[in-house]
Formats: structure tokens, C-alpha cells, sequence
């Protein structure tokens, strides 16, 4: 049973596994940062997958324990992530280097995000992500009209830091 729970851990999480990068991407500010997040959500979805119920599908449920564990990483250190360590897990996936695109426009988007508040990062990241905004406020937490009023808000507030 542990071995076909495994086996399923690794298979969806190989193939959603862009989105913690993105999410390091958005918490991170160097690839050491980058890898230790990556293995420091890694290891909290391996925890928490036993109760993974299936009620929503495995990127949801995968961007809120992604999202959860690097707001809370975040907060707690500000400058750097300490991480578990990921020797200790019995399982292996693919590593997949991620190389942020070198688009001028994305880094200077990246660092405006950066400058937003957790919360405020994680709906942007939702939002980029092509998600509706009940997925949003589902994920996040917030009722809908929240997460539009917070999103219109964002957007006012990425223009003034991209447009001084």
C-alpha cells in the first residue's frame, strides 16, 4: 500500500512540479534558497498527502500546501529557508533544473511581485497561473469578491512600482 501511495506521490508531483518552482521562484531570491524550498515543499506535501481526499484536484490541493509552507517559511525567516533534510525522505523524483526565462520583462515583474506583501504574491502567482478566482479565493482562503477587490488593487499597485 505505502509503495502504490508512493508511487502516486512521485508520478503527480513529476508532473506538477513546475508549480513549486514557480512558488520559489516568487519566495526565493537565489538558487540555493530556490532548491531548499523546493525540497522543504517537497517533503511537507509528502506529509500531508495522506490526506489528500481527492474533494479537489491535486494542483489545487498542491498549490495550497506549496503556497502555505512558503508563506510560512517566509515569515518566519524573511532572509533565508531552513529546510528538512531531504536524505531523510525514502523517496526520489526527477529533479528538474528551472531555469527562470531571461525575459527582461518577466525578471522586472518578478521583482515587483517581490515587493508585495505574502499573501498579496501567493494571489498574483494564482492569478498568473490562469486560475479563476473561485479557485483563488478557494486556495487562499478569502471569499471571491476578496480576492477580485485585493487583485484590482495588485494591479494598481504593480503599475505604480513598475511605472514610478
Amino acid at each position: 500500500m505505502r509503495r502504490e501511495q508512493e508511487h502516486s506521490f512521485v508520478k503527480k508531483l513529476e508532473k506538477h512540479q513546475n508549480i513549486v518552482h514557480k512558488i520559489c521562484t516568487f519566495y526565493t531570491n537565489n538558487p540555493d534558497d530556490h532548491n531548499d524550498l523546493f525540497q522543504e515543499i517537497t517533503i511537507q506535501l509528502w506529509k500531508a498527502y495522506p490526506s489528500f481526499r481527492g474533494d479537489a484536484k491535486f494542483s489545487t490541493w498542491m498549490y495550497r500546501v506549496a503556497l502555505n509552507t512558503a508563506i510560512t517559511l517566509y515569515r518566519k525567516s524573511k532572509r533565508s529557508i531552513k529546510a528538512q533534510d531531504y536524505e531523510k525522505v525514502s523517496f526520489k523524483i526527477e529533479y528538474q533544473d528551472y531555469d527562470p526565462t531571461a525575459d527582461k520583462q518577466i525578471k522586472l515583474m518578478y521583482e515587483a511581485v517581490k515587493q508585495l506583501n505574502d499573501i498579496d504574491k501567493a494571489l498574483v502567482f494564482l492569478y498568473l497561473e490562469d486560475k479563476t478566482y473561485e479557485e483563488i479565493a478557494d486556495t487562499l482562503g478569502i471569499s471571491n469578491v476578496n480576492a477580485r477587490v485585493r487583485m484590482s488593487r495588485i494591479k494598481d499597485k504593480l503599475k505604480r512600482i513598475l511605472n514610478p
